[in-house]
């Protein structure tokens, strides 16, 4: 996060989610403060998509799992286009992807990738694309299994296979080029933000010939391999369109200082050895704009402490000019558990924000991550500025106890309930522990710093609820809180009685657009949550 953030420490669950629409991403990342962002993978059908050779249900789903990320908090998403050496875009050098039809190279009949774009900037998010470089299957050997366009079936002497599997090699010049113009197509071709590549170089533990060593010729061949593909593919995207963005999301550990006195206080995988991924050359050089290690590990852990490589990481890119997020491994139960304590770690550094792994964690909300993100994000990114003060004239009323009953979906809720002025005022913790678990729920979390009030829809309501005395005919004051609503700043107004804020009924359930009856034969207010405000 940004280093003024920090201010925000103590109001950990409060304003405000994203809000609006914004016309252009580029305004959008900058007003949002830090990058929220999710990869979506698709190998396998993983995150996306659920089903095959179905447009609209294509379509449906990807937008529907958009707005469901958008209202969480997430302002990017990191989708995998490129999963196999395949495609989710029109291309001339790669086929289309199975995962679409089930069919390596069959036309799914509209395209997918132009689609994802246009939705993701309707909602004022970023697209990256994902790209795996050198993948060509997950497992199999077989060339005669691909398509019939496939690079690696015309050029079976590009390949290398291993453990089952097969892979374009590093070493070969017109692999390296075939990588940069794949990457320069898309970018020529599609309005993306970012193209984005993960950890997979070399593939892991790809062996040595016999008696060369991690450090030896062979072994810094491979990673000057790599290298010259990550500059070929830079160069060509700031040719291409300057405006887009290079990141790179590489193991979380680069060395550990076991291995070099520069490495990590670590004692796990090294990227730099395992798969020949050299990520400090690539900051260094200036080769990539921002770089995302997967930090995939909890605070305290006895071989890579969280806390340890984000401050290795922070003090590394520190003046290079690229961009540090931190890739957050939510699909782990111990990580999703303390991803909020995790975030306010990041605080404490040069980071600029986050990408999760993966979409589905988010979706399942593993232990509680996407509620805890949403609060967190709630606290700690103001998408908009705070409406201008305005004097509060401070008055006093008389608040009488009110006498009507009070159901909610129709069975009877007991309530402190006051009339003033002839309009019925709630508390708002009781109203919303009382439709948590409804398609209208929300939460709402107080804020001393700016002493607001904030709801939050779609939490189930996590507050206390305490015990409602009976009410008694008493003085009102006039509130002074600020009420804001998923990150919008609301104009409602408000009393304080016996130290609780009590606000108008009414002006709730048009808000949350829950319905709101009155009987009077029975003098019964009603709340429905099945029902629109009207």
């Amino acid at each position: 996060m940004k280093k003024w953030l920090k201010k925000f420490r103590a109001a950990l669950l409060t304003v405000t989610v994203l809000a609006g629409n914004v016309n252009c991403v580029t305004a959008f990342a900058a007003d949002s403060k830090d990058f929220r962002g999710v990869w979506i993978s698709t190998v396998y059908s993983a995150d996306y998509p659920s089903v095959q050779n179905n447009i609209n249900g294509q379509k449906a789903e990807f937008t529907q799992k958009l707005d469901k990320l958008k209202a969480i908090g997430v302002n990017a998403v990191v989708v995998q286009v490129r999963p196999k050496g395949d495609a989710f875009y029109e291309s001339d050098l790669n086929p289309w992807s199975a995962v679409l039809t089930g069919v390596q190279g069959k036309d799914p009949g509209y395209d997918p990738m132009k689609f994802m774009i246009d939705e993701t900037h309707k909602r004022g998010m970023e697209f990256h694309a994902w790209m795996n470089p050198y993948r060509i299957t997950t497992s199999g050997t077989d060339l005669a299994a691909l398509s019939s366009d496939n690079m690696a079936r015309m050029h079976p002497d590009w390949i290398i296979t291993y453990n089952g599997a097969m892979y374009y090699n590093p070493a070969k010049t017109e692999v390296k080029e075939y990588i940069r113009d794949t990457v320069g197509e898309v970018v020529k071709n599609y309005n993306v933000d970012a193209i984005h590549f993960d950890d997979y170089f070399y593939p892991t533990n790809y062996p040595l010939a016999e008696g060369q060593t991690r450090d030896g010729t062979e072994a810094n061949g491979r990673r000057q391999h790599v290298n010259d593909m990550v500059r070929m593919v830079s160069e060509k995207i700031k040719e291409t369109n300057p405006k887009v963005q290079f990141g790179i999301s590489p193991l979380g550990i680069w060395k550990n200082n076991s291995s070099d006195p520069s490495g990590s206080a670590t004692n796990g995988g090294e990227g730099y050895y395992s798969v020949y991924g050299d990520a400090k050359t690539w900051v260094e050089k200036g080769w990539i704009d921002y770089i995302t290690p997967q930090l995939y590990w909890e605070q305290g852990n006895a071989y890579a402490d969280y806390q340890t490589l984000v401050k290795w990481w922070s003090d590394f890119v520190k003046n290079t000019g690229v961009t540090l997020y931190i890739g957050q491994g939510i699909y782990k139960d111990v990580v999703a558990k303390e991803i909020a304590e995790q975030l306010k770690v990041n605080e404490g550094y040069n980071v600029s924000g986050s990408i999760f792994f993966s979409a589905r964690d988010l979706f399942d909300d593993r232990q509680g991550a996407a509620t805890a993100l949403k609060k967190y994000y709630s606290a700690v990114t103001p998408t908009q500025p705070t409406k201008p003060e305005s004097p509060t004239i401070i008055e006093k009323k008389k608040a009488y106890a009110t006498k009507a009953s009070i159901t909610v979906n129709g069975a009877p809720a007991a309530f402190e309930v006051y009339t003033i002025n002839d309009y019925t005022y709630f508390k708002l913790r009781d109203i919303a522990n009382s439709i948590s678990g409804t398609a209208k729920q929300f939460d709402t979390v107080w804020n001393d710093e700016d002493a607001s009030i904030n709801l939050l829809t779609g939490l189930s309501y996590s507050g206390t609820t305490g015990t409602s005395a009976l009410a008694k005919d008493t003085t009102a004051i006039t509130s002074t809180a600020k009420l804001f609503l998923d990150g919008n700043q609301e104009n409602v107004s408000a009393f304080t009685i016996n130290d609780y804020t009590y606000y108008k009924l009414r002006d709730v359930a048009k808000l949350l657009d829950v319905g709101v009856t009155w009987d009077e034969k029975t003098s019964t207010i009603g709340i429905d949550t099945t029902k629109s405000y009207k």
